[in-house]
């Protein structure tokens, strides 16, 4: 495996620190070239000084100078603004780019990645979810591999290896079920936003751990499953497996099933897609099968928690809808967290979103952005009364 040249977007996340201990421990095979962070000056200016990269970007301008007088005389080039933030993103020198921005704000720097033909290593959901059919086709017109890091997705990849020819009958998408999983409506009526961070399995942001409690963040993984492997709505099915040992499973036309297992850690799948297709050593725990004396499946409870229905109907409308669904939950989540609306709430606002904001069968790009400011408007508008 020849040496890689990676930009992290978003490298003061989960997934970007995370990223950094991959590259850290194969340092012989990885060298960063591009970090960026939104707002956490502080990290960024630590990581760049281990890691040093050639450029890094701020996209909070009020942290440009702090971070810029920091790193000026290590002869790393500083950068702020949303601008800039998708220019580095098609840096002639990157070899992968990992996009490991939360939510809409990963879309149009990965678009200019893809334009600038670099391998994505893709960790933001949301990127295929607004606009699974504009990038997949942007991609396919570049040459651009597209390698999934959430850890279904990647499990999802992983089982395909060596079967490309062969038809899929179905997927499944394992869930955890959340903190609240076997509750009803009328127990996640007080629910507060520390029980709702408090992820029994994986250690996550605050926004997709919400999501994974709402099984919102499941939801968007059944949108981004259909643009990643091409399937058809009634082809991806989620069931709940609180263990989180088996990622993800795909069954073949001849009723044979892989499936691809291991203890719960992020680390694994942001690895294979900066290494694919080699598999590299790793530090990280093994699984043993005497610690855990069994495996259970159920299924979802779509009536409690109504993200993953709307998310089904999302995909098998198409169009606009699934980036009118993201754009809602991005306002709700964030007022949940600023306790400015309740934890049922979040689907209550979506689901008014999807109703009330006009639909377009076929958007382009500038239709993509409409949406999404109008519905982000609507949403705050909801939460405000």
């Amino acid at each position: 495996m020849e040496k890689k040249k990676i930009a992290i977007l978003g490298s003061t996340g989960s997934i970007g620190t995370q990223a950094l201990e991959v590259i850290e421990e194969h340092a012989d095979k990885f060298e960063v070239e591009v970090l960026t962070a939104n707002s956490n000056a502080d990290l960024l200016i630590a990581q760049a000084l281990k890691f040093k990269p050639n450029t890094v970007v701020i996209v909070d301008v009020t942290k440009f100078e702090k971070v810029s007088e920091a790193l000026w005389e290590h002869d790393i080039k500083t950068f702020t603004g949303v601008d800039a933030l998708a220019q580095v993103a098609a840096m002639q020198e990157t070899d992968v780019v990992l996009t490991a921005l939360v939510g809409y704000a990963g879309l149009l720097p990965t678009i200019k990645a893809i334009e600038g033909k670099k391998t994505i290593a893709l960790a933001n959901k949301e990127t295929l979810v607004v606009a699974g059919e504009l990038i997949t086709k942007l991609a396919a017109k570049n040459g651009v591999h597209i390698y999934p890091v959430d850890s279904e997705h990647s499990a999802i990849f992983q089982c395909l290896v060596g079967e490309f020819q062969n038809k899929i009958e179905k997927i499944y998408l394992t869930a955890s079920g959340g903190p609240f999983r076997g509750k009803k409506k009328e127990e996640l009526l007080e629910i507060t936003k520390e029980q709702a961070l408090k992820h029994p399995n994986w250690d996550m942001g605050a926004k997709i751990t919400i999501d994974s409690a709402t099984l919102m963040n499941k939801g968007l993984e059944v949108i981004e499953a259909k643009w990643l492997f091409n399937l058809q709505p009634e082809q991806i099915d989620v069931i709940v497996h609180p263990q989180s040992i088996v990622h993800s499973l795909v069954q073949f036309e001849d009723g044979s099933m892989k499936a691809q297992m291991g203890l719960p850690d992020m680390k694994h799948p942001i690895q294979y897609a900066l290494s694919f297709p080699y598999r590299l050593t790793s530090s990280s725990p093994r699984f043993n099968f005497m610690d855990y004396s069994e495996l259970t499946f159920e299924q979802p409870d779509k009536e409690t928690f109504l993200n993953l229905s709307l998310a089904y109907e999302a995909l098998e409308k198409g169009g606009n809808l699934a980036c009118i669904l993201n754009a809602a939950n991005e306002v709700a989540v964030e007022a949940f967290l600023n306790d400015k609306i309740k934890f049922l709430e979040i689907a209550e606002v979506n689901q008014r979103c999807m109703e009330q904001i006009g639909f377009i069968k076929t958007p382009t790009y500038e239709d993509y952005v409409a949406t999404d400011s109008e519905t982000r408007v609507f949403a705050n508008s909801l939460i405000q009364k």
